[in-house]
C-alpha cells in the first residue's frame, strides 16, 4: 500500500489507474424497480394517494449496483452471482451484456426469485420526485452441494483474473460465508472487503469493511450518535472481532471514519452539501470506489478519501445511481484538503 501525502494530484492518479482493472464482485444480485406517477387525487375507496402511471424502470441493485458503479468508473468488474429467470433478472443479465462483462459466473435460476425493491415514486411538473411506497419481493437463495462446488470453481478461477475482491452481501443466501473464509485463507495478501448488511461479524479474516453507523450500532449493540468515545470503541472493536486490517465506517452527514491497526483513526468530513437527496445504493459506490483504489495500490487513507468524495456525490442523485470516472475526477478538483 503506498504512504505518498494525500493531495490532489496523488488522488487523480489513482483514479487514472481505475481503467480496466479486473474486480471480482460476488454477492446477493437485486433489482431496484423505479414506478413513477403524477399525483391525480385521493381515492373515494380509501385515504391513498391515486397515481397516474407515467414510466418505469429496472437498475441494478445491491452486489449489481456495485458491479454497475465499477463499471461507470472504468473498471472492469467480474460479476459472480444468481439472478431468478424472470423479468427482472432477465432485465439485469440484459443490462451487464450491454456493459460488455463477462456473464459466464452470472447465473439465472428457475426457482429463484430475483431480489426487487419496487419503488413507487410521484411528484408534478411544479415539484420533485418523491418515494411514496416501496414493496420488496423476495425468496432465500437456496444452496446446494452442487451449487457450493460450482461457486467454489468460479472464485477460485475468477480471483485469479481479477486484483480484488468485493464481497456485497445483502442476505438474501447466496453469499456463504463458509466459502469467503475459504477463499480468504487460500488468498494471502489480496485484497477482499466486505459490505454486509446484517452478517457482518460471520466474515472474519478479510482486508477491510465498510458498514454504515446504523449497522454498527445494530450489529454491537449500542448508540453512537455523538459519543466520540462509543465511536472509537466500535471501530477498534470490530478491527479485533473481524480480524482485518481496516474498517470503514459510514456515517452519513457526518462523513466517514478510517479505523486501521496500526495508526489512529481518521475522521474524513462529508464531501459536498449534507442536504442528502437520496442514500439509496450509496454504500455500493463507497466498496466500489475503496476497493478499486486498495486494488491499484492506494493506502487505506487515499482509498477512503476516495470514497468518500465518490459517496457525497451518488446521494444528491435520486435512485440506485453511480458516479463516473470523470465526475470523481471533477470532484477531486473542488475538493478541499
Amino acid at each position: 500500500m503506498s504512504s505518498q501525502p494525500i493531495t490532489k494530484n496523488r488522488l487523480k492518479n489513482i483514479i487514472d489507474l481505475f481503467l480496466n482493472c479486473p474486480i471480482a464482485v460476488y454477492g446477493d444480485f437485486l433489482a431496484d424497480e423505479y414506478i413513477f406517477g403524477e399525483f391525480s387525487r385521493v381515492s373515494r375507496e380509501a385515504p391513498v394517494l391515486i397515481l397516474e402511471y407515467k414510466e418505469s424502470q429496472i437498475l441494478p441493485g445491491g452486489a449489481a449496483n456495485t458491479v454497475n458503479n465499477l463499471r461507470k468508473l472504468g473498471a472492469s468488474p467480474i460479476p459472480i452471482g444468481a439472478l431468478g429467470n424472470d423479468a427482472a433478472g432477465k432485465e439485469i443479465k440484459q443490462q451487464f451484456r450491454g456493459l460488455k462483462l463477462p456473464l459466464s459466473s452470472t447465473i439465472l435460476v428457475n426457482d429463484y426469485c430475483t431480489p426487487t425493491k419496487t419503488r413507487f415514486v410521484t411528484g408534478s411538473v411544479h415539484s420533485s420526485r418523491q418515494q411514496v411506497l416501496r414493496l420488496d419481493r423476495s425468496k432465500p437463495f437456496r444452496h446446494t452441494g452442487e451449487s457450493k462446488n460450482k461457486l467454489w470453481d468460479k472464485l477460485h478461477s475468477l480471483s485469479k483474473k481479477s486484483k480484488a475482491m468485493i464481497i456485497s452481501d445483502y442476505g438474501f443466501g447466496y453469499v456463504d460465508p463458509a466459502m469467503v473464509t475459504r477463499i480468504s485463507k487460500l488468498l494471502k495478501g489480496f485484497p477482499i472487503t466486505i459490505d454486509s448488511r446484517h452478517n457482518l461479524l460471520k466474515f472474519s479474516g478479510l482486508t477491510a469493511s465498510t458498514p454504515n453507523e446504523p449497522e454498527v450500532e445494530e450489529l454491537l449493540g449500542y448508540k453512537i450518535g455523538n459519543d466520540l468515545e462509543h465511536l472509537q470503541k466500535a471501530g477498534k472493536t470490530l478491527l479485533k472481532r473481524l480480524k482485518s486490517e481496516a474498517v470503514l465506517i459510514t456515517r452519513g452527514r457526518d462523513g466517514m471514519v478510517l479505523f486501521t491497526r496500526k495508526n489512529p483513526s481518521v475522521n474524513i468530513p462529508i464531501f459536498g452539501s449534507d442536504e442528502v437527496a437520496d442514500v439509496t445504493g450509496a454504500g455500493d459506490t463507497v466498496i466500489a470506489v475503496f476497493t478499486l483504489a486498495l486494488a491499484v495500490g492506494a493506502s487505506f487513507e487515499e482509498a477512503a478519501y476516495l470514497s468518500n468524495y465518490a459517496g457525497g456525490l451518488v446521494v444528491m442523485k435520486h435512485g440506485t445511481a453511480t458516479v463516473s470516472h470523470q465526475e470523481l475526477t471533477d470532484a477531486i478538483d473542488r475538493g478541499k484538503f
